[in-house]
C-alpha cells in the first residue's frame, strides 16, 4: 500500500536530552520487542486449487495483512472469469497479491502486481509468484505475471513497459484492482491519477475498487474517492455486495453490518454516447 497518512512512533520533543546526552540513556538492545515473523494465509479455488500467501510480518503500510477486498474481488473474478481472461491486469497496494495470483491463474494476459517498493513487500510478492504451483513455467520470461515496486500517483511508464510495445492511442492495462485502499483518504487523488495514467482508453476497460470502510464514522470520506473519480471525468457504477461472517479486525470500534459489508465499483472512461449526453445536460 502507499505512504501511511500519519507518521507513527514520533519521538516527543523531550526525549532529544538522551541524544544530547552521548547515549548515556540508550535502551538495551533487547528494550523493544522483535518484530512480528512473517505469517502466511491460504486461498482455496473453487475448483480445490490452493493458492499460498506469504505476508510480511508486519508493514506501517498493512501489507501484513490479507484485506477482506483482495479475496472478494478473487472470488468474483472467479465467477466471472471473462473479466480477466486474455486481458492485461494492474494491481496496485497488493501487499500478498491475491487477486492478481488468481487473475492470472484465470488465463489474463499480462498481470502487474505492485506496492510500494519496500524490498521485503516486493519480494514477498514474487515468492507468491513463483510458489504458485498454477503459474509455473520453465523459463521466467514466459511467466504472464510480475512484481514490481510503485508509488501511486507515480510515473506510468516502467509499469506500461511490462506491456511491451503498444499500438498509438491503446497504451495502457485493461484492469485495475484496487482492494482495500480508500481508508487512505490523503492518497484519494494519486489513486485517481493512476488510474488516470495506466487505465486503457478503451470500451470495456476498467479498475475495480473494492472496499470496506472499516472505519465506520469515516465512511463518507472513503466514499469521496469516487466523487473525485467523477470529477475527473470517469463513470462509477457500484457492481457488487458481500457481508462477511464476521468483520476483518473484530475488536474494532464502529458499527459492525458496516464493518462486514465489502463493496465493489467500477471507475471507467465515459463512452462516446455518454459523454454526448454530458454535454448535452451541460
Amino acid at each position: 500500500m502507499s505512504r501511511p497518512e500519519e507518521v507513527v512512533n514520533q519521538v516527543p520533543e523531550d526525549e532529544g536530552s538522551d541524544i544530547e546526552a552521548g547515549g548515556l540513556f540508550e535502551d538495551p538492545p533487547d528494550f523493544y520487542p522483535p518484530s512480528p515473523p512473517p505469517t502466511t494465509e491460504h486461498y482455496t479455488m473453487k475448483n480445490g486449487d490452493d493458492i499460498t500467501l506469504h505476508l510480511v510480518g508486519h508493514s506501517p503500510l498493512e501489507a501484513h495483512t490479507l484485506w477482506n477486498g483482495a479475496v472478494i474481488i478473487s472470488q468474483y473474478f472467479e465467477d466471472h472469469p471473462e473479466e480477466v481472461k486474455d486481458r492485461t491486469v494492474l494491481e496496485i497496494g497488493a501487499a500478498a497479491g491475491l487477486p492478481s495470483l488468481v487473475a492470472a491463474v484465470l488465463g489474463a494476459k499480462k498481470v502487474v502486481v505492485t506496492d510500494f517498493p519496500d524490498p521485503d513487500i516486493v519480494d514477498v510478492m514474487w515468492k507468491n509468484i513463483r510458489g504458485c504451483p498454477m503459474l509455473a513455467v520453465d523459463r521466467e520470461e514466459d511467466r504472464n505475471i510480475v512484481a514490481d515496486g510503485y508509488v501511486w500517483g507515480g510515473k506510468e511508464a516502467p509499469l506500461l513497459a511490462h506491456l511491451g510495445e503498444q499500438k498509438e492511442g491503446e497504451a495502457g492495462f485493461d484492469v485495475l484492482i484496487l482492494a482495500d485502499l480508500l481508508f487512505r483518504h490523503s492518497e484519494h487523488s494519486k489513486l485517481v491519477d493512476t488510474i488516470q495514467f495506466t487505465l486503457k482508453k478503451k470500451p470495456g476497460s476498467k479498475a475495480f475498487v473494492v472496499f470496506t470502510s472499516y472505519r465506520p464514522w469515516l465512511q463518507h470520506k472513503d466514499l469521496a474517492f469516487f466523487d473525485l473519480a467523477r470529477e475527473r471525468g470517469f463513470i462509477v457504477d457500484k457492481f457488487l455486495e458481500v457481508k462477511t461472517e464476521k468483520p476483518l479486525f473484530e475488536n474494532d470500534p464502529g458499527d459492525e453490518e458496516i464493518r462486514k459489508t465489502v463493496t465493489g465499483w467500477t471507475v471507467r472512461w465515459p463512452t462516446d454516447g455518454e459523454k454526448a449526453a454530458a454535454k448535452a445536460d451541460a
